[in-house]
């Protein structure tokens, strides 16, 4: 459904969201492939770090909820590169919460975050993408947008407004030679995921999901989504009654 990447040597990759987690290890990967990696995130120690031991590596701090931000690192990187080849927004924020916990200045952190923030990366990007004719962007969203889960009453909803964006960015932009990529992981080990008090099936490394997630784009794949044996089951659970699915759900996470 896009074309595949043979060789990442000297591609311009610029990841929003690359201080921890899977975005750090998939700019860690792709630098050893030998891409040129723009690493941002809001900690510049944490990106200092990734880049120290990589010349091709850069650094742009930033904050995906501010849009000068964005576009003061997008005009930065422009002037360096002249073009983006790929940019991957991996940047969210998860936050537990049930209905007896609901506090709405929690659900508005989350939206700005996973939702508004992902439209203000768009906002500087897009213009980009479509004025170049080529390249593409991947959007890291969660099996927690497929359907209903515990513990994910703002963090649920905002993921599923990614997988629809996706689907509109896939149909509006792969005629114009544009890539779009949604990816779908399911429970990574990282520190946004430490604090859950439910089981986690088939909990992957952030490595593990960043060479996943890295294979999905070479194949050219639309819906990237890890481990399989966990994500399918979620895609089909979603088709059934909704008795099934509940008692389902209760079963494999206890809650």
């Amino acid at each position: 459904m896009n074309p595949r990447i043979r060789d990442w040597h000297g591609k311009r990759i610029w990841i929003i969201g690359a201080s921890t987690g899977i975005g750090a290890e998939v700019a860690q990967q792709l630098l050893a492939k030998g891409a040129l990696v723009a690493l941002s995130a809001r900690n510049q120690q944490q990106l200092s770090r990734i880049a120290q031991s990589h010349p091709q590596a850069l650094t742009l701090p930033l904050d995906i909820t501010d849009h000068a931000s964005l576009q003061a690192a997008h005009d930065q990187l422009l002037l360096i590169w002249k073009q983006l080849d790929l940019v991957l927004v991996v940047a969210g924020t998860y936050n537990a919460m049930r209905a007896t916990s609901f506090n709405l200045a929690d659900v508005n952190h989350v939206l700005d975050v996973n939702v508004r923030g992902v439209y203000q990366c768009l906002a500087v990007i897009l213009p980009t993408l479509l004025q170049q004719g080529a390249g593409g962007i991947g959007i890291v969203g969660s099996v927690a947008g497929y359907s209903g889960l515990p513990e994910a009453l703002a963090y649920g909803p905002s993921k599923a407004a990614v997988i629809n964006l996706c689907e509109s960015l896939y149909i509006d932009l792969r005629p114009r030679n544009i890539a779009v990529y949604m990816i779908n992981p399911g429970f990574v080990a990282t520190p946004m995921t430490a604090d859950n008090d439910f089981r986690m099936p088939a909990l992957m490394t952030a490595p593990a999901a960043a060479q996943a997630m890295i294979k999905g784009i070479e194949q050219g794949r639309f819906h990237i989504h890890f481990p399989g044996r966990f994500t399918n089951w979620l895609r089909l659970a979603r088709l059934l009654p909704y008795r099934s699915y509940f008692y389902l759900v209760h079963k494999v996470t206890g809650l």
